[in-house]
């Protein structure tokens, strides 16, 4: 038995190689959108973190740490959703112009801040609110850094003083002071 021999102009074979690249492009979009939430789930392995009541009421937060080595958490300021980076060595929460003018902050000058990238010029403001998983702050100070690149807000001091701070292996865990 002889087989049709198909050419390139056939309109099945030209159906054929269309559904071949369509199924390929679908493939390719998946992989990408799986690998993207792996590797976002790796910076950040805390997106939404939930308080939970512990012995004697207080309200704590664990966190884990990322591949990094940081503590990186969703969380809002003012009700607004940003990613927090925890930064014991910051003395204010710290955020960047882009975020601040977001938020519409009210900014003062601030003066000149020494971080590990030299000295830099920033702002002063304060914060209504910083939430980190229901562990609320009010009244908080903070800096704004005009030349702080990333969106990621620096959890600093002026709102992490206000917790106990228990390292274990790579959780943190927050505690309202009793």
């Amino acid at each position: 038995m002889k087989y049709p021999i198909r050419r390139r102009n056939d309109p099945q074979s030209s159906l054929g190689r269309v559904m071949l690249f369509g199924a390929w492009v679908v493939g390719m979009a998946l992989l990408v959108f799986f690998f993207k939430g792996v590797i976002e789930r790796q910076r950040n392995p805390n997106p939404q973190p939930v308080a939970v009541a512990g012995a004697g009421a207080a309200s704590s937060v664990v966190l884990r740490r990322n591949r990094a080595g940081h503590y990186v958490a969703g969380g809002s300021i003012n009700g607004e959703p940003v990613v927090f980076m925890l930064d014991t060595g910051a003395t204010d929460v710290a955020l960047p112009l882009a975020l601040a003018r977001r938020l519409g902050l009210q900014l003062r000058p601030g003066g000149r801040a020494q971080t590990a990238n030299g000295t830099v010029e920033t702002w002063a403001t304060r914060l209504d609110s910083v939430d980190l998983g229901g562990l609320v702050a009010r009244d908080v100070r903070a800096s704004v850094l005009p030349a702080m690149s990333s969106d990621e807000v620096l959890l600093g001091m002026s709102y992490l003083k206000q917790f106990e701070l228990i390292q274990q292996g790579d959780t943190l865990t927050l505690r309202r002071h009793r």
